[in-house]
């Protein structure tokens, strides 16, 4: 089962959910069409949170942020 939810919401939104239920979270990114990509740290908390959030989910394709790491100067 996939570790990745696309989400009709904001991130701020989709971070408090997995807070309350206690899913880790690996990254999260916005999308260009709006909403999130969402990375979950398990699958069995991607599961739990595509059932709690079943009428948020986007199905089809999107269209994603090129995103780059940002350079750290330790």
């Amino acid at each position: 089962m996939s570790r990745t939810i696309l989400l009709s919401m904001t991130e701020a939104a989709a971070l408090a959910k997995c807070a309350d239920h206690n899913v880790g979270v690996s990254a999260i990114e916005r999308l260009h069409s709006g909403g999130v990509r969402l990375v979950c740290m398990s699958s069995a908390g991607a599961e739990l949170i595509r059932e709690t959030l079943k009428n948020r989910i986007i199905v089809g394709k999107v269209v994603r942020e090129r995103h780059r790491p940002r350079h750290c100067d330790w």
